[in-house]
Order: structure tokens, then C-alpha cells, then sequence
């Protein structure tokens, strides 16, 4: 299709989405794990009693909040599991609070249902088992569905992990068998209390049409959406994650109207974003997904300039849905990816500096709420960005660059932060309240700029916190 959510998205996708294991393997494990004193609320394995509350639910931070500030998103590899004195140190650094996302198939999360009426919690439980230990707020992201759902095979060795199968919806008839294991899922980790319905539109796409099928996925949205209101009114529900793909300016489907220096948006995705906004049965926030870069992986006009165009979409979704919804970022790009989805192209200043001015530009549009992809790489490969190094050693679970970045940006600006212009020179980006600043150097070499009455020195790409109340 060429668009990021089938290009860039795929990428990610064969990257992250969890590989199968042995089925034989996996039942046995389960078997002696429930036999076990103390065990049985953890490890459900493949039994019916899938509404068990799983273990002992905590007090959630943001649990009646839908603006719950910037986070992460768990993938494959995190660190929830490894040497226990990595996770721990992983778990004592995180801020209190700080929202993290987990799937509930695919992403480190094992086929939820895969017979119906059968269910396989044991890697979510220990997903949202590290987020209540670590006191974060968990977020759960109603992707993907079980093999049965979608034209597959059903059985717990038959799970198919291709990329094709994942990016599969489930077929129509379907829709409610995947709202009710919505419901399930929501009855068992019962301090979840917010919910992101489906991930890209993956599988909704109009092939006859060349368009999204978004009276599809609004459809199973509303389902969703009833169904968790029932057995909370209290839980809140988001979509529609869709990816705000741009475009160069002169392309078939480039909007004529919505575009700037960084492109222009694809006219189907406003179509379909306007679709789910007007048919929508209700939601508590509004989530998007997209890169700063065109689906050609194009930065117009360079790097940072590119990242307006957070700003701007996100300006445009608050009028579209009134400016009453609290606006998140389910995933946000800057730096495009190679054919594997690695990013080792850049310095990890440059990596920072662009990413800083990147999460300035999503909180001016209006974003409360941004959550950052891949924290963790696989034991012994070079992950470029990574939040803390891999947990697999006992030294593990230290934390890297990117890390610093995205802890004290959530802790300086959480919701309901009331933000200050201050006047920069051009190549200088800024975001700034009365007791801070955070400035960003956009130049590949050292420059002075005047902050606050002051002149101050910075490095090539340089990333600085200022004291505003110092001053």
C-alpha cells in the first residue's frame, strides 16, 4: 500500500510483534506454574477462568484521569523480564506514575484467546505486574486479535506470528468476540483504566476502494467502547490510532489545503479520522500515531523543520473534536528507518536534539500525552535510542541517553502545564514555564542564543534544562 502504517509500521512490526514458542513448551511451563503454591491468580495459562482478577490491583495515579502524561511503550523485549536485580533497578528508577503501554497480543504478549472461551494471560500479567511495580500507570492496547477471529486456525500451537497474520482485523462477524475478550481483559486487571482501541487501523484497509475501511473499524470501536462502559463507567476509551501520514505536496492523494513545509496530509486519512470523529458513540481522549517524516521517509526541509508538523496535526485534531478531548500520541518518529527498522544513522546528540524538538512540538499542538517505542533491545544488539541497556545480565537495566530525555520532560510538563513564550533566535527550539526552560540547539555546531536576557553558549545539537526561577 506504501503508506507508514504498511511500510514503516510493518517494519516495527517484524521487529517487535513477539515470535511464537513451542507449544509443547509453553503448556507444560503453565501446567507446573499453576501447581505451584500462590501461583494460581498469576498464571491462568490456558484455562477458562478467564475473568479472574490477577493478583492485587494497585492504586493507580492517573485512575480517573484521561491526560496521563508522556510514557512508553513495552515491545518485545523489556524489562519485565531478565536478572532480577536489573529489572529492579529498572523498576526503583521509572517516575511515579509515568504511563507505560502494553498490548494485549503481540508486543511481548502471547495469543490472549487462542480457542475460544480459552485464555493465555501469563506474559500480560507479568507486563502489568512490572508497571504496578514500578508504580506506573498502565495502558492497555485492545491489538491484536487471536487467530480464530480472522479467518485462522484455533489452538494454542497454532498461532500464526507472521506480519501478514498480525496486521489482520478481525472479520466482522468477530467484532463481538473481540469486545468480549475487551471485557475480559478489563475485568482481570481491574486498575486498567485506560484503553486504546487497536493499533494503525492495521487491517482496515479498502482494497476495492483504495481507501480505509473506517466504517469498520468504527464499528468495532463503538462495540468496544459499550461493552467497557458496562463493566466500568469509569474506564476510558481512545482511538482512533490512526497514522497522520504526509505526503510530498505534489502526490495523487496530498491534500490540497493541509500542508506545509514539512508536506502535505493524506486527504484518506483526514477522511477517515473525520468518519470515526462524527460516528464515534463517545470517547475520553483522541489518539494518533505518525512520524515527522513523509510516508517516502522524506524530511521537508530538514529534520528539525519537520517536526511543525506535529504541531500542526495536532492543532487540527483539537478542532476537529472541539479542543474537549485530551490528545495523545500513541507513537511518534523522527528518525527514518532502513529497510530492518534500524536507526544507526544518526549521533545519539543529534538523536536527542531532534526527538527534544519533536516533543516540543506535540506539546504546542496540544498533546498531553506522548508514549515513546522500544525501550529495550535484545540481549547483546545495538539499539540506537533505547531507553535502558538490556536487563538479560545482572548489570543490565542501566539507563542511556534517550532515557534522561523523555523522565524529565514528563516530570516538567505533565498535563495542565501552563506554558510560556519566550523569544529565540530561529535555529533555537524552546519549551518553557515559569520555573523552566528546555532549549534545543538545532545546528550541527556550537552558537549563542539569548534566553531569558541572557546569552548563553551551546554545543552542536546540545539538549539544556534551564532554572527559569534561578534566573
Amino acid at each position: 500500500m506504501g503508506r507508514h502504517g504498511w511500510n514503516s509500521g510493518a517494519r516495527r512490526w517484524r521487529l517487535t510483534a513477539l515470535l511464537g514458542v513451542g507449544a509443547a513448551a509453553l503448556a507444560l511451563v503453565v501446567t507446573l506454574l499453576n501447581t505451584l503454591p500462590g501461583n494460581g491468580a498469576s498464571t491462568q495459562g490456558t484455562t477458562r477462568d478467564g475473568d479472574k482478577v490477577h493478583g492485587t490491583p494497585t492504586a493507580t495515579p492517573n485512575a480517573t484521569n484521561p491526560e496521563v502524561g508522556w510514557g512508553f511503550t513495552h515491545t518485545r523485549f523489556s524489562a519485565d523480564e531478565g536478572d532480577a536485580a536489573a529489572v529492579e533497578r529498572v523498576e526503583r528508577r521509572l517516575p511515579e506514575g509515568i504511563p507505560q503501554i502494553q498490548h494485549i497480543m503481540g508486543w511481548g504478549a502471547d495469543n490472549p484467546e487462542p480457542v475460544k472461551g480459552r485464555y493465555d494471560f501469563e506474559a500480560m500479567d507479568r507486563r502489568i505486574d512490572f508497571v504496578r511495580a514500578s508504580g506506573g500507570t498502565p495502558v492497555v492496547t485492545l491489538c491484536c486479535a487471536p487467530d480464530w477471529m480472522k479467518g485462522g486456525e484455533a489452538g494454542v500451537d497454532s498461532t500464526d506470528w507472521s506480519q501478514a497474520a498480525l496486521e489482520t482485523a478481525p472479520e466482522p462477524e468477530h467484532f463481538d468476540d473481540f469486545a468480549a475478550l475487551a471485557v475480559t481483559v478489563a475485568k482481570r486487571y481491574p486498575d486498567v483504566r485506560h484503553f486504546v482501541v487497536w493499533n494503525e487501523f492495521k487491517g482496515f484497509w479498502n482494497d476495492a476502494e483504495a481507501r480505509w475501511d473506517y466504517e469498520g473499524y468504527t464499528e468495532l470501536y463503538n462495540l468496544i467502547h459499550r461493552a467497557l462502559k458496562k463493566v466500568n463507567p469509569e474506564i476510558m476509551v481512545g482511538g482512533p490510532y490512526l497514522v497522520m501520514d504526509s505526503l510530498d505536496p505534489r502526490e495523487e492523494h496530498a491534500s490540497p489545503t493541509f500542508k506545509g513545509s514539512w508536506g502535505a496530509m493524506d486527504r484518506r486519512v483526514l477522511d477517515a479520522f473525520s468518519y470515526w470523529n462524527e460516528h464515534k458513540v463517545g470517547a475520553d481522549f483522541v489518539v494518533v500515531d505518525g512520524s515527522s517524516y513523509t510516508r517516502d521517509d522524506e524530511l521537508l526541509p530538514d529534520e528539525f523543520a519537520a517536526t511543525d508538523k506535529f504541531t500542526a496535526v495536532g492543532e487540527w485534531v483539537r478542532r476537529q473534536t472541539g479542543g474537549e478531548l485530551p490528545l495523545w500520541w500513541a507513537e511518534y518518529y523522527v528518525e527514518p528507518a532502513d529497510g530492518d527498522d534500524n536507526r544507526h544513522g544518526w549521533s545519539e546528540t543529534r538523536r536527542a536534539a531532534v526527538h527534544a524538538a519533536g516533543l516540543i512540538a506535540m506539546a504546542k499542538g496540544g498533546a498531553t500525552s506522548g508514549f515513546y517505542w522500544n525501550p529495550e533491545a535484545e540481549n547483546g544488539t545495538e539499539c540506537p535510542g533505547c531507553l535502558w541497556t538490556p536487563t538479560s545480565g545482572e548489570d543490565g537495566g542501566q539507563k542511556l541517553p534517550m532515557y534522561d530525555l523523555l523522565a524529565r520532560f514528563a516530570a516538567e510538563f505533565p498535563p495542565g502545564t501552563e506554558y510560556r513564550e519566550l523569544t529565540v533566535a530561529s535555529h533555537v527550539r524552546v519549551l518553557a514555564t515559569d520555573r523552566t526552560a528546555l532549549i534545543v540547539n538545532t545546528l550541527d555546531r556550537s552558537t549563542e542564543a539569548t534566553v531569558d536576557g541572557k546569552r548563553i553558549k551551546l554545543q552542536a545539537y546540545e539538549v539544556r534544562w534551564l532554572d527559569r526561577e534561578a534566573t
